[in-house]
């Protein structure tokens, strides 16, 4: 369900001139609205809405409830207050998937240069397929003509010679609709939309821009890039900006898309006002995103933390590491360093989980970037690193069963900045007996950084042996830790 501005005036003939216009942004309309009225037909001409939860939001709401004011992203007690007549339905993604696994099969009859943005968006370069189809529009229109007929559903099409305007004439085309930009019109179509529709555009650029008078894409069009960079506080922003003044926009289709990020979310039953209820959280996400990590055979370097407060505001920081990593030991502490400078907490504090936090806190979350792949990225071991390793001497899944032990009481600190922290085998602060076996006499001569490599080396152990419990029983099957959770939380993502 698309929120960006559309203009009804964009939606009109450009002309019929298809030379070069070999890129189709696909969207679906109010995909997951629709797919309960195509499941269930007597919903049909009825405000369907997805969400349910007292404290969720909506994820998508059919055209018809549209003129009552109800939005995805809206929580949905206002879409409740907003129009009560409503049907609303719980989230239902097994569902979804598997539908937008059956669209996505369909348009793999036309070509296989897919690119797929979302569970309900994609890409599309056509210009390989026009010896059978000859125009791009005639792609476009069997398209949503098999969609409807196969899954009544409906999509819009944007045609273009770029990604940047086909998602912008998609955008406009809806609902149900499809949009030629012709080559030579593609900048005054850009230019005669609000700023807000360009990708990149929020609410925090959208005002640096206005402070510079700047408040639609024409104007943004007659700035040079020494004044845009000026304006936005990057020069890398201010390219892509430049371009898109212009309706230009040098990215290509990719088939494969690399994964950007992975990250993990809940939504508070109740908003969170204390530092445990929140770190509690960022533990089960951090745990969750390093199972996610190792799984795909990725490192991050980058780690996020997100919050959304009760008045549905929200904030992000993150940490760039000079080591990749992929255990939960190590993103933690850094997570809940960042949760600290966020909401301006003295650091440390947060380590009482009876502290109160500065705002209630609604949503919060815990992601990472910066990704890369395990086997060809190449790790640094210091000095402190191999001592550790030769005394942890222990494999994830050794005969005496002790790295399943060490899963099971493991406890995370955040004593340092070094990646995966201080780790007790005892769940006691300082205190690092020997689980290993065999090497106390060395331990006792260890420095206090080769103690910290070593619980680390553990943990990773430790984390290892979940995943095999989890491929085993399922994901939720174990968790990181004996913490028990401070206050509940939804499992559905806003």
């Amino acid at each position: 369900m698309s929120t960006s501005p559309r203009l009804a005036a964009a939606k009109r003939d450009w002309g019929h001139d298809e030379t070069g216009c070999t890129t189709l942004h696909i969207d679906m309309d109010a995909f997951f609205a629709s797919c309960e009225i195509a499941r269930h037909p007597e919903l049909k001409g009825r405000p369907v809405i997805i969400g349910t939860g007292p404290r969720s939001v909506v994820s998508a709401a059919s055209y018809e409830a549209r003129p009552f004011g109800v939005n995805s992203a809206m929580p949905t007690a206002t879409a409740r207050r907003l129009c009560p007549q409503g049907v609303f339905l719980p989230v239902d993604m097994t569902y979804y998937r598997e539908i937008s696994r059956r669209v996505f099969a369909l348009f793999g009859e036309v070509t296989d240069r897919i690119e797929r943005v979302s569970v309900d968006e994609c890409y599309m370069d056509v210009s390989g397929a026009l010896r059978r189809w000859e125009r791009p529009t005639a792609i476009g229109a069997w398209l949503r003509e098999e969609v409807a007929r196969t899954f009544g559903l409906t999509c819009s099409v944007g045609v273009a010679s770029n990604k940047l305007v086909a998602k912008l004439a998609s955008t406009n085309a809806k609902p149900n609709g499809m949009l030629l930009i012709p080559v030579a019109r593609q900048a005054e179509f850009v230019q005669m939309l609000p700023l807000r529709s360009i990708p990149g555009v929020g609410p925090s650029l959208g005002r640096r821009l206005e402070h510079w008078g700047v408040t639609t894409v024409a104007q943004l069009a007659r700035l040079d890039e020494t004044e845009i960079a000026q304006a936005c506080g990057s020069t890398t922003h201010a390219h892509s900006l430049y371009l898109a003044a212009r309706g230009l926009d040098t990215r290509v289709v990719m088939p494969v898309s690399p994964e950007k990020s992975i990250g993990a979310e809940r939504t508070f039953d109740m908003d969170a006002v204390t530092a445990g209820e929140v770190t509690s959280l960022l533990l089960w996400g951090a745990d969750r995103v390093a199972s996610t990590l190792r799984g795909k055979r990725l490192m991050a370097r980058t780690i996020t933390v997100k919050l959304r407060f009760a008045d549905l505001s929200y904030s992000t920081k993150s940490h760039t590491l000079e080591t990749p990593v992929t255990m939960a030991s190590a993103i933690y502490p850094q997570s809940v360093r960042l949760l600290e400078r966020m909401l301006g907490m003295p650091e440390g504090s947060a380590s009482d989980n009876d502290a109160r936090l500065p705002r209630p806190v609604r949503l919060a979350g815990v992601s990472v970037s910066g990704l890369a792949d395990t086997a060809t990225t190449p790790v640094q071991a210091s000095f402190d690193d191999l001592l550790a390793e030769e005394d942890a001497g222990m494999g994830p899944c050794s005969s005496d069963g002790r790295a399943t032990r060490i899963a099971g009481s493991a406890r995370v600190h955040d004593d340092s900045d070094d990646d995966g922290g201080n780790v007790d085998t005892d769940g006691k602060r300082g205190r690092s007996d020997n689980v290993g076996g065999g090497t106390g006499g060395v331990r006792d001569h260890m420095t206090n950084t080769t103690a910290r490599s070593v619980n680390a080396i553990r943990m990773g152990q430790a984390e290892k042996a979940l995943d095999s419990i989890r491929q085993r029983y399922g994901s939720d099957a174990v968790r990181l830790g004996l913490r028990r959770p401070q206050g509940t939380h939804r499992t559905d993502k806003e």
